[in-house]
């Protein structure tokens, strides 16, 4: 039985979206499978590891027939990726998948559709509502490199999502800084909601979202997000646990701050970060009358240091930093210039952007 009949790209792009979240080891075999679903003329590709779920849609179904089986993704995505840009016929045959092109033939095993575990979606949602792609992939931008990787507070290992009103706040921290971004939405008004987003998901979405107008449709459950953009549909459980209130994090009321080129002060932190160790990743920020010295050393008595014109009268402060914490923030920001205010040593750091209060990013100090 043919299912499909196309050139090889029309196929690859599908598969290039589902197969991302699929892990080669899983405790249930299947799982590496991706679940295709052919009605007519239309087909979809699914895949999940039963936190995340993702489909997508193509019209490249050959026949009339209504059928559904799943296969090994990397398998098939490997095939035709290493495959000429020619047409490519997939058939099913004897609870095997034979892929075609040319002179080239593979046979794959297949497992029943009907043992294939997807997640359950929401019957209701709290809060629905859109967003341009591009709009909503800055957001993310701009705060998920704050996240935590494999904290123990499993509530940092993913983005805090609050709706509220016409405001969009997106938040990450792993307990030593913290980056905060909002937008607003247009139109409808929301009470408040707030979610966490698991890790994987938000770098799925990066992965997936483009940088056009187009929208993305935001749909919010009490236990489940959905992300619905141009033939893709994203749907992931949420992560319990109560957020910190980041709010009590951010400081107000600094009065010692200064502009930098964010360029600028990018190159030299990289500069001095190569004399760090991967055990001691401390750079020191002496701040003074219109100078900013930054230096760093090591236990083999290497040093660095960097210095730049500021504009800047105010009392000197002499702080140290993880030069990997702000490597982050200035390598993700798209802007020409960042202000930078500081308390005292024991204080933490708040970058933002000059006349902007949407972006805000907080770094706790470090003993150098």
């Amino acid at each position: 039985m043919q299912l499909v009949k196309t050139q090889r790209d029309n196929l690859l792009r599908p598969l290039q979206i589902v197969s991302g979240i699929v892990e080669r080891r899983h405790t249930l075999p299947i799982l590496a499978n991706l679940l295709i679903r052919k009605h007519g003329q239309d087909i979809s590709f699914l895949s999940t590891d039963l936190e995340l779920q993702i489909t997508t849609t193509a019209d490249c179904g050959a026949g009339a027939d209504d059928v559904a089986t799943t296969v090994a993704a990397r398998k098939l995505l490997d095939i035709l990726r290493n495959m000429p840009d020619a047409e490519v016929a997939l058939s099913l045959s004897d609870k095997r998948l034979t892929v075609q092109a040319g002179k080239s033939r593979f046979q794959l095993q297949t497992l029943a559709a009907e043992d294939f575990p997807t997640v359950a979606e929401a019957n209701d949602y709290a809060a629905s509502f859109a967003l341009p792609q591009r709009a909503f992939r800055q957001l993310l931008g701009m705060v998920h490199f704050a996240m935590a990787q494999q904290d123990i507070r499993y509530y940092l290992n993913g983005m805090l999502l609050v709706v509220e009103g016409e405001k969009i706040e997106a938040v990450a921290t792993d307990g030593h800084r913290l980056a905060y971004c909002n937008t607003t939405i247009a139109g409808e008004k929301f009470a408040r909601q707030e979610v966490i987003i698991p890790r994987k998901t938000i770098l799925e979405l990066q992965r997936l979202l483009e940088d056009i107008d187009d929208p993305v449709q935001i749909d919010v459950a009490p236990s489940q997000v959905k992300f619905r953009f141009a033939n893709v549909e994203l749907v992931s459980k949420l992560v319990e646990g109560k957020f910190p209130d980041f709010n009590r994090v951010i400081p107000k009321g600094y009065n010692k701050s200064f502009v930098i080129g964010r360029e600028e002060l990018h190159r030299s932190l990289q500069r001095a970060a190569i004399v760090t160790s991967d055990k001691f990743k401390g750079v020191r920020f002496l701040v003074s009358e219109n100078q900013l010295k930054i230096s760093a050393n090591n236990t083999e008595n290497e040093e660095a240091q960097e210095e730049i014109e500021i504009d800047y009268t105010g009392e000197s402060v002499d702080i140290g930093f993880n030069v990997t914490y702000l490597l982050d923030v200035l390598s993700n920001l798209k802007v020409e210039q960042v202000k930078v205010s500081l308390g005292d040593a024991n204080s933490s750091a708040l970058i933002t952007l000059p006349d902007n209060d949407e972006f805000k990013y907080v770094v706790m100090p470090m003993r150098i």
